[in-house]
């Protein structure tokens, strides 16, 4: 009873930090940022679900499903280590391409990466 209610919360936080991530997808304004919601979502929602998973698959407890559980668990370690490097490497591609981040500018308030482009192209003459 108690391990379903961690299945239950696990798997909950899992669907919160996907939705939280959707979210700053479709609202944050330009790439990077976006991309950095991407990974967190990507990150912790696949761990939390993961590891629910894991724990569902204790009940009953032998040893066919605690070589399951094991497997999943090193599904585990590869996301958390293998998604902020893939990222990571995302972003640093983007930043050596050209791909400018946005900035907010003083006076219009909010300013799209188009004219930050325009802008950095002016202040460089």
């Amino acid at each position: 009873m108690i391990l379903n209610i961690f299945v239950i919360v696990f798997m909950i936080v899992g669907l919160i930090f996907y939705f939280g991530g959707t979210i700053g997808i479709l609202r944050f304004p330009d790439f990077y940022t976006r991309l950095h919601a991407a990974g967190k979502l990507d990150t912790l929602g696949a761990l939390a679900m993961l590891f629910g998973l894991a724990l569902y698959n204790l009940h009953g407890f032998d040893l066919d499903k605690l070589q399951v559980a094991f497997k999943i668990m090193l599904a585990v370690v590869f996301v958390f280590i293998a998604s902020p490097t893939a990222t990571h490497a995302i972003l640093d591609a983007g930043l050596v391409g050209g791909l400018p981040p946005w900035r907010k500018h003083a006076r219009s308030g909010m300013m799209s990466t188009a004219s930050v482009k325009q802008s950095t192209r002016e202040e460089a003459r």
